[in-house]
């Protein structure tokens, strides 16, 4: 196969737990926009507990975390979608990415991540993703730059049952998924050369 015909596996992490949340509405959109060479796989965080290092140290990683370890190691690229708490991060997201980062093999190093958000006031969830953007830099994630993907007034953008109605923004986020993909192959090539 070469390297475009090679199907990049994306793990989608949703940092809200509520039923309803425009966030897991955008990532499952984001799933169904995903190019034909990506293949979207959404992790449900609920199941992780409270990070004690406690725990891991006496018992090893609990099964919830085990399994989100190993679907980001064996995952090409990694997409959060976030919503804002309090101008930054829920806590249920901080928590997920503070048990995956623990040793051994963390496995955030140099994987290719994209974040994006949507809340239903003006600035689609900025802040927050700033503030996640500068836990990558610690774990050395290569997060994309752009285009930042900030749904304003989302609940607006999508129907009853939570599906994405807005033209503008379904292009917009086609676009994105096309170029996370790019981003994706990128870093794949220059650790091959490595």
């Amino acid at each position: 196969m070469t390297d475009q015909q090679t199907p990049l596996r994306v793990v989608g992490i949703s940092g809200s737990l509520r039923k309803a949340s425009l966030n897991s509405a955008s990532l499952r959109a984001a799933r169904d926009l995903a190019p034909p060479d990506m293949a979207i796989d959404i992790f449900d965080i609920a199941d992780i507990p409270l990070y004690n290092d406690d725990i891991r140290t006496e018992n090893g990683y609990p099964e919830s975390v085990q399994a989100f370890r190993d679907a980001l190691k064996a995952a090409d690229g990694v997409l959060i979608a976030t919503p804002e708490y309090n101008y930054s991060i829920p806590g249920v997201l901080k928590n997920a990415i503070d048990w995956a980062s623990r040793p051994p093999e963390q496995p955030f190093d140099a994987k290719p991540i994209a974040i994006m958000g949507a809340s239903p006031g003006v600035l689609g969830t900025s802040r927050a993703q700033y503030h996640l953007r500068q836990c990558f830099v610690y774990l050395n994630g290569f997060v994309m730059n752009r285009p930042e993907v900030m749904i304003g007034q989302a609940n607006s953008k999508f129907d009853p049952e939570g599906k994405l109605t807005d033209q503008g923004t379904i292009d917009f986020l086609k676009g994105f998924l096309v170029t996370l993909a790019d981003h994706i192959r990128y870093h794949q090539r220059a650790k091959s050369r490595h």
